[in-house]
């Protein structure tokens, strides 16, 4: 007979008994890059819920391209693979359209799922292809928006209705049942909705909203100071519950330079982001404020931990319409904004890859004023955590438990030590705090990497000529 066995057991019956083992450890937690969150006005879409998106699949079949929807526009251009999307706003009415039969009575009344002054039409039409259906097709201005096709004969309301059922962005419903053929309709106009309104209440309501999904970084489609208030706020508290990401904020080159640069370092803080001259030309459109802060932040959410964005050139970026002499650009990079400035090329670069903490906490190092080390650690906490999360209630607080930790945790800094983001990492038992119960202290010493980003070259001459 067969069976199997634990290892140092002794079984009474002869026979063959067998055990799985594993070699090697477990995957360690993996690299989250690329994620950001948007919150953004648009004249159609879901309205104050998060939606993801792909980059590769966009957002313009979703929210289409009003308003300031170019803000994920930019954050994608910035490198973001996915987009954690939020409409923000109240209220507002949707579009509708009522097509007639053929004795023109009104017989289906079609609406747009969402809110917004989006300019839709509609058109009716036999299919070329089979006269047995009929086709009707949405148009927003002159892009074909969606399009369903549905039976043709003395039934068309139903079937038209039938076919709408399953929409993502209108409904349908009969108004007149029985025998009905609808009229064919060329470019038919919706009777226009009207955009929600938006106030300060409506981008905190949109933050609870992200507020259940992991991103890198976050930005807002507004140069309002007091939303910038919120912002930071929420990332504040989110951070509270283990949630790490960075926000990006900029206002327009028309406030007052010392006025923006006092705004950036009243955040003081390693997650808050200030781009000081983010008025550009982006491959012949002007851009500044807002757009160019989600530009930031898909760059800065893309960025790999081991490497910096210093000194990085902008992709599109042909021009800074608001030049800075280098003496304010020193000023205002003490005051933790992050400016831009041309390399030798003429291309657009970010100067300095660093955030707005001026004056670090008790327990902050200098290193969480840059960039790429809150990067760092931020991804070594955030892999650390997946990995602790994933063993909790699945060991014993012993001396075996215990070790099994500390060599799932060291897995994690020494893949990132290899992946070249730390220079050492040491995982062990807290000595300050003793296991017991169900609690158990671990002390994990970490020496992140940094880039070199400021070179001092000293050049020794001598008159004589010889060697």
């Amino acid at each position: 007979m067969a069976g199997t066995f634990i290892l140092g057991e002794t079984k009474v019956r002869p026979g063959t008994y067998f055990n799985i083992q594993k070699k090697g450890g477990n995957a360690a937690a993996g690299v989250m890059n690329g994620v950001t969150a948007v919150i953004f006005r648009a004249d159609f879409g879901p309205l104050n819920e998060a939606i993801e998106l792909s980059a590769e699949d966009g957002y313009e079949g979703t929210f289409g391209t009003a308003l300031t929807t170019d803000a994920m526009k930019e954050a994608i251009a910035g490198g973001a693979k996915t987009i954690i999307a939020c409409r923000v706003g109240n209220g507002g009415t949707q579009g509708s359209i009522k097509l007639q039969d053929s004795e023109s009575t009104d017989a289906v009344s079609i609406t747009a799922k969402y809110p917004g002054a989006k300019d839709f039409v509609v058109t009716v039409r036999e299919k070329l292809s089979d006269s047995t259906l009929k086709e009707c097709i949405f148009y927003a201005g002159t892009t074909e928006f969606e399009k369903v096709e549905f039976t043709a004969g003395t039934d068309e309301a139903n079937a038209l209705v039938d076919a709408l059922a399953s929409s993502k962005n209108f409904k349908a419903e009969v108004i007149k049942s029985g025998t009905v053929t609808l009229q064919n309709v060329s470019q038919s106009q919706f009777t226009k909705g009207t955009d929600p309104q938006v106030t300060n209440g409506d981008y905190s309501n949109a933050f609870k909203q992200v507020e259940a999904y992991e991103f890198n970084t976050i930005c807002v489609d507004t140069e309002d100071t007091s939303v910038h208030l919120l912002l930071q706020s929420f990332i504040n508290r989110i951070f509270d519950a283990a949630s790490l990401t960075q926000a990006v904020v900029a206002e327009k080159h028309t406030v007052d330079l010392e006025t923006r640069e006092a705004h950036a370092a009243s955040f003081n803080d390693e997650k808050m982001h200030y781009v000081l001259n983010a008025h550009v030309n982006e491959q012949g459109t002007e851009i500044d404020g807002y757009q160019t802060a989600a530009r930031i932040a898909g760059m800065i959410g893309a960025v790999a931990a081991n490497s910096s964005l210093t000194h990085t050139v902008v992709s599109g970026f042909s021009e800074i319409k608001e030049k800075l002499t280098n003496t304010e650009m020193i000023a205002a990079e003490k005051k933790g904004c992050l400016v831009l400035s041309y390399n030798k090329a003429k291309q657009v670069w970010i100067d300095n890859a660093i955030n707005t903490l001026i004056t670090p906490k008790d327990n902050q190092d200098d290193g969480w004023k840059k960039i790429r080390r809150v990067k760092t650690r931020f991804e070594l906490i955030r892999r650390i955590n997946t990995t602790s999360d994933n063993l909790v209630g699945k060991v014993d607080n012993d001396t075996n438990g215990r070790a099994t930790v500390i060599s799932q945790l060291q897995a994690v800094g020494d893949a990132m030590r290899e992946e070249g983001k730390l220079v050492a990492c040491t995982v062990s038992e807290s000595s300050a705090y003793t296991a017991d119960g169900d609690s158990a202290w671990f002390d994990i010493d970490v020496i992140d990497k940094d880039s070199m980003e400021h070179i001092y070259l000293s050049f020794i001459f001598r008159f004589s000529t010889n060697e």
